[in-house]
């Protein structure tokens, strides 16, 4: 099976197709359109966001390019040894993933960073195909719990079989090992709810479960 990421004129959520074009009038030099997922669709580990960030992937085009979280999670893939090169803030910047893949549960940017849960289950279908497409998954990292809830019902799984939890290790039936972790967000890192220390033990235990 081959992935098919939403095109750029995707028109699946009103609100979001609104904020688009309100975007694209006063960021005309930005991406502003559904960002594609990073990584080889041969990866063993996928890591799932929530939503591109105004004045990061949306404006970069790449998941977690030129925003404050980005900032954590590439120097830490890098370390672990799931990319190549220096990350630069920038799409041009010549880092690439090694057995890696990202993306988010949402592919464009929504107001105030939030999407909806009506945008959550319309751009689901992506998410399913994507997983079904990579053939050599076995580690999914969800970066936070609206990513957690959304990989298990992607994976037809209940919320409740699962709690989300920082370093938690969910072994899902039939499918990849799904672990969690505190979203690397500004916020989570400012207030000391996600430490680089934490983060990096997050890593740590991804490492030891990939063949």
């Amino acid at each position: 099976m081959t992935f098919s990421p939403p095109g750029r004129e995707c028109d699946l959520c009103p609100r979001l197709v609104e904020f688009r074009h309100k975007n694209r009038e006063k960021f005309p030099d930005f991406h502003n359109a559904p960002v594609d997922s990073f990584g080889s669709i041969d990866a063993a580990l996928l890591i799932v966001g929530l939503a591109p960030g105004l004045k990061g992937a949306n404006r970069t085009a790449r998941p977690f390019t030129g925003d404050y979280a980005g900032d954590l999670l590439y120097p830490t893939i890098s370390e672990f040894g799931f990319a190549s090169g220096t990350y630069g803030a920038t799409p041009d910047d010549g880092l690439e993933l090694r057995n890696c893949r990202i993306t988010n549960a949402v592919r464009c940017v929504p107001p105030e960073n939030k999407p909806v849960g009506a945008e959550m289950n319309a751009c689901r279908p992506f998410l399913v195909d994507e997983i079904v497409a990579m053939k050599k998954l076995q580690v999914i990292l969800a970066l936070g719990s609206i990513a957690h809830n959304t990989v298990l019902r992607t994976l037809g799984h209940k919320q409740s079989a699962y709690k989300f939890g920082h370093a938690a290790e969910h072994v899902l039936p039939e499918g990849p090992l799904l672990i969690d972790s505190y979203h690397c967000s500004r916020y989570n890192t400012n207030t000391g709810r996600l430490t680089t220390e934490m983060f990096h033990a997050v890593f740590t235990a991804i490492r030891d479960r990939i063949d």
